[in-house]
């Protein structure tokens, strides 16, 4: 089951488990879309692993199924692995 963390390892942005901009990775790494396409080019700073869209918990599962409260962020933010356009 997946861990679905609660907040974007980037900007600490809440992504609750019903969130469209959640993405992560097989390691289930967590990041917002907008820091995933426009800081991270889709890809895992961590593991180098694609960022894809993290499934969505129904809010009937989630008493039975908690969602994780542990947030993970890098004090030091994400480094960029998108090119500045020329």
């Amino acid at each position: 089951m997946l861990q679905m963390r609660p907040g974007c390892e980037c900007c600490d942005r809440d992504l609750p488990p019903d969130s469209l901009d959640a993405r992560i990775c097989t390691f289930e790494c967590t990041f917002c879309s907008d820091c995933a396409e426009t800081r991270l080019g889709c890809v895992c700073p961590n593991c180098g692993g694609d960022l894809v869209q993290r499934p969505r918990r129904p809010a009937g599962k989630l008493a039975k199924f908690p969602t994780s409260t542990t947030r993970v962020l890098k004090p030091e933010g994400c480094q960029s692995r998108v090119e500045p356009a020329a």
